[in-house]
């Protein structure tokens, strides 16, 4: 997929500004706060009938999200760049599974997914106006001035929707209860430019969670050996060296979910698995089951939850909630673990 012709101060791939996972939001003042979203990241280009969705990784999701290009093309201003979050609308909140089933390579089954749950961008960044002028480089305070004029001209309760913010950091933490379909509140500074490519914001999610690079995995095993099932799935981070790190597993598969995880990486048997540190001999808590591993192609990421990391591992086996085709597996380090852990990289 290419991107197409546009002649605009930020064109794509376009690295969006990140957040770093911190315990609590900041109370010191100067902080705008918003609603996490449960879905995709997306940079939303117009100019003129030049139309680009752009995902967090710097992929193209245009074909996935048909609809989102028409309203985009719908609105009166026809130069801009939003940052926002793709979103499916379901029962009050919003769907992340139904998000997962538009990457799909068949155009009618996108087309099919379009018309039956239609997706929406939550728009919460201004980084090129409808006049065409950048504002990257100008303060949260005055770009988030600049999005709600924008949305007063331009947006409505269509699928291109502003995204709501407070600077009263009690609301914000009323949103974790409250607010359906937010996924944890981010904290901004109201002084800082739009820092591309950095985690220079600052989120708390709900639940403590990570994104993972799938490297390896375990067979199911039984008494008489292998059962030709994928027993448990081997997670790594990249450490500051550059190299994937193993840093723990998840198998809390039901059947079906094991006989679909067997499926998906069976094809990946083979690759590289980790670079780094791999997964080590026996552990005092296998009782006799073996600990061969078969490495992995390491393109798939994974969200798991976590109760305790330390010393670069989860210490507990991890659950897995879902899969992340829209992040990129370098994207996945150890700055997204709840801080004061230490993180993965080669034991001295």
């Amino acid at each position: 997929m290419t991107w197409p012709t546009l002649r605009l101060p930020i064109v794509p791939p376009y690295p969006p500004m990140e957040a770093k996972l911190v315990r609590d939001l900041p109370a010191d003042g100067g902080f705008q706060y918003e609603p996490k979203w449960d879905g995709f990241r997306c940079l939303a280009f117009r100019d003129g009938e030049a139309v680009a969705l752009q995902s967090k990784a710097g992929q193209p999701l245009g074909r996935y999200f048909p609809e989102v290009s028409d309203a985009l093309l719908g609105l009166g201003a026809r130069r801009f760049v939003l940052d926002g979050e793709l979103v499916i609308p379901a029962e009050g909140g919003f769907a992340f599974e139904p998000l997962l089933l538009r990457i799909h390579p068949a155009a009618s089954r996108v087309a099919k997914l379009a018309a039956e749950s239609p997706a929406a961008v939550l728009a919460f960044d201004l980084l090129v106006d409808d006049d065409g002028r950048a504002l990257a480089d100008r303060p949260l305070s005055e770009r988030r001035d600049a999005l709600e004029a924008f949305a007063a001209r331009h947006l409505s309760e269509g699928s291109i929707r502003l995204s709501p913010m407070t600077r009263d950091r009690a609301q914000a933490e009323g949103w974790f209860t409250s607010a359906r379909g937010v996924d944890g509140v981010v904290a901004k500074r109201l002084a800082e430019p739009y820092r591309s490519g950095e985690r220079a914001m600052q989120k708390v999610k709900r639940r403590r969670t990570v994104d993972c690079v799938v490297a390896g995995f375990r067979w199911a095993m039984t008494a008489e050996g292998p059962t030709g099932e994928i027993g448990s799935l081997l997670l790594g981070l990249y450490g500051d060296d550059g190299l994937l790190h193993y840093v723990g597993h998840t198998s809390s598969f039901s059947r079906e979910e094991r006989r679909r995880v067997t499926e998906r990486f069976l094809r990946l048997r083979g690759g590289t698995g980790f670079t780094g540190e791999a997964p080590g001999g026996p552990s005092r808590w296998a009782r006799g089951r073996s600990t061969e591993w078969e490495p992995l192609a390491p393109t798939t990421v994974v969200e798991v939850e976590y109760h305790h990391a330390s010393g670069g591992r989860f210490r507990h086996g991890t659950r897995l909630l879902r899969y992340r085709p829209d992040k990129d597996p370098r994207a996945c380090t150890w700055e997204q673990v709840a801080p004061a852990t230490a993180g993965p990289g080669p034991i001295e």
